[in-house]
């Protein structure tokens, strides 16, 4: 048998596209990218369609129970915009945890988070579908450990704030940069494992 080295990659996720090969559903998909990736390349830490940003994709099938189901937590940071003007103490309220729905039915208190109020970056990427400009809005950045099923999207509904926007910046070190919707960047696999802050494994 030939071994074949695992690959790395970072994408800039498009809105509108799931973080899948392959759908049923009539979506964008990540094979409409104009890029070839290597034969078992798959997903890590998905996004949904309407969430944009830093995608993993990999050959290497233990990087999903290294980074997502270990003991250790690791950081995600995501930009996000919502409707209105976010009060100090709804974002005190993000900060500390909010009780959502989750899968089942049941219902979760997140966990305490960081959540800062900040300036809409000035070289932000423009989106299909974006927030009219002008109506009341707050950008945020929110870095967590935990990730029940679109939580990011929860929390600001808990505390009566429509997500509007959002957009994975990072993933412990592993950032996403100036990198542009749709654009590819293959990682070394050390540095991939380095700026992650996992255990190198073939």
């Amino acid at each position: 048998m030939v071994y074949t080295a695992n690959r790395y990659f970072i994408i800039n996720k498009p809105y509108n596209m799931v973080s899948q090969f392959v759908s049923p559903d009539k979506v964008g998909l990540l094979k409409d990218i104009p890029f070839i990736f290597p034969e078992g390349i798959h997903a890590i830490g998905r996004l949904d369609n309407h969430s944009e940003g830093l995608l993993i994709l990999t050959t290497n099938k233990k990087v999903t129970k290294l980074l997502f189901e270990s003991k250790v937590p690791h950081k995600r940071t995501y930009l996000v915009q919502v409707r209105d003007v976010v009060t100090e103490d709804n974002l005190k309220l993000l900060q500390t945890g909010v009780t959502i729905r989750v899968k089942g039915g049941g219902f979760y208190t997140t966990s305490p988070c960081e959540v800062m109020i900040v300036d809409k970056p000035i070289n932000l990427y423009h989106r299909e579908n974006e927030f009219k400009e002008g109506l009341p809005n707050t950008w945020l950045t929110i870095t967590l450990t935990e990730g029940k099923f679109h939580q990011v999207r929860k929390m600001t509904d808990a505390v009566r704030h429509r997500c509007k926007r959002l957009i994975r910046l990072s993933i412990e070190d592993l950032a996403l940069n100036n990198l542009q919707p749709g654009e590819v960047k293959e990682i070394e696999e050390r540095t991939f494992f380095e700026q992650l802050k996992i255990n190198c494994v073939p």
